[in-house]
């Protein structure tokens, strides 16, 4: 079972220093709401706008890319939730920034 193995690596330990997740500055979840709002216009764009299918040979290109760019921003966001980034708690003073809360 390997799996358990590298799931109790992820989480953070006070032998390790404190740690805290990246939450919504990660920038999954920046790509993904991008993309999913985007995939939303093109949805919209795909089923009440103009069609032209005879320039897209026949293939209703707004509703596919839409389709696609829904699918792909649920992955990125399914990937930030279950697969967390986690952050070492002095990493925003060493770099210059406020201490994190």
């Amino acid at each position: 079972m390997p799996s358990e193995g590298r799931a109790r690596e992820d989480r953070p330990t006070e032998a390790r220093g404190r740690k805290h997740v990246a939450g919504l500055f990660d920038i999954r979840n920046v790509i993904g709401l991008l993309l999913g709002i985007y995939g939303l216009i093109l949805l919209f764009m795909g089923i009440f706008g103009d069609k032209s299918l005879d320039r897209t040979g026949g293939v209703n290109a707004n509703l596919w890319a839409a389709i696609v760019l829904l699918i792909v921003s649920a992955v990125m966001l399914l990937w930030a939730r279950f697969r967390p980034t986690y952050v070492p708690e002095g990493a925003a003073e060493e770099a210059g920034g406020e201490p994190a809360v």
